[in-house]
């Protein structure tokens, strides 16, 4: 190694999709679209919750944050693609990608946390019904969020700073939608095996570990239910968990198929698609999953838009 001549990187740059110039102002005005439909439907699910006495529990506090992060979370990457598109490729330093890489990190991460603590209050509220009010206090509820934004905060810095203190060599393209960690390790040069053990060892304590807690508490959910009596009985208590369900399927889905596998075996267009559905599409649909499959919800945007309409009557 010695002996070899290498051309450091010292900025990147960023050409998802551009092989395709006739898609660009489509594919803009599509996820431009998504983005600004993002921002509504999570900024109106927070006002909704804050404003309706009935959601005013702590399932809907922890939807709250959900939302407030999606909002973030999204709003780290899209506005960056939008520019790739508009453009036909930009550059970014290593600075900045390492903003986006750490910021990206932190709120994914922070997703995955209360993905997990929405599953263990859906346990307690269906195992523990008459100690509910007891457990989830709001103090707990406050200390669970605190404990999710902390533990993401220090697993991004770890990961930014052990990824970013890797050497980064020869041709600085990078063909994705931003700054992420599998296209990063595919321009490092030199050995790596050390920052890279680092990182997944980190990256055990957030999506396997919110895995895990997941899968145990709807274990014990789906016992819970079995021993009702009553078919009606086991569907209406089943029903409360089936929004949450389906938003950790969409997320950590797309999550594990791109994270949990050898990098020397990822294509690039495969990776673009699948990162555009957790980075893009999940933000988006989590507003309207929580939505449709929500009685309460639908009952306070019904009550909220009745309310408009009388205030709006001359």
């Amino acid at each position: 190694m010695a002996g070899r001549n290498y051309t450091f990187v010292t900025e990147f740059f960023l050409t998802a999709f551009t092989e395709h110039p006739e898609w660009g102002l489509p594919l803009f005005l599509l996820f431009l679209s998504f983005y600004l439909s993002t921002l509504l439907g999570n900024t109106g699910m927070i006002i909704l919750i804050q404003k309706n006495r009935r959601l005013q529990t702590p399932m809907y506090f922890f939807l709250s944050h959900l939302s407030f992060v999606d909002i973030c979370y999204s709003s780290v990457i899209i506005p960056q693609m939008l520019t790739v598109l508009w453009e036909h490729g930009t550059t970014i330093s290593q600075v900045r990608c390492a903003a986006q890489f750490f910021l990206f990190t932190f709120f994914a991460s922070i997703d995955c946390y209360l993905l997990a603590i929405m599953a263990y209050d859906r346990y307690v509220a269906v195992c523990q019904p008459l100690l509910y009010v007891t457990i989830m206090t709001e103090k707990a509820r406050v200390g669970l969020v605190t404990g999710a934004y902390v533990a993401g905060f220090s697993s991004g810095f770890v990961r930014t700073v052990t990824a970013f203190t890797l050497s980064f060599c020869g041709s600085n393209e990078i063909n994705f939608i931003f700054c992420d960690l599998p296209p990063l390790l595919k321009l490092v040069c030199g050995d790596s095996y050390i920052q890279e053990v680092v990182i997944i060892v980190f990256a055990i304590f957030v999506m396997p570990a919110c895995i895990v807690v997941i899968s145990v508490s709807y274990l014990f959910i789906i016992v819970a239910i079995m021993q009702i009596r009553s078919a009606g009985g086991r569907a209406k208590t089943f029903s409360t968990c089936t929004s949450h369900l389906t938003a950790v399927a969409l997320f950590f889905g797309t999550l594990i198929f791109m994270y949990l596998r050898d990098n020397a075996d990822q294509s690039s267009e495969g990776d673009r698609v699948v990162s555009v559905f957790y980075t893009v599409v999940t933000p988006l649909l989590n507003p309207v999953i929580y939505s449709l499959r929500n009685k309460e919800v639908k009952e306070a945007i019904i009550k909220s838009l009745r309310r408009s309409k009388i205030s709006g009557r001359p």
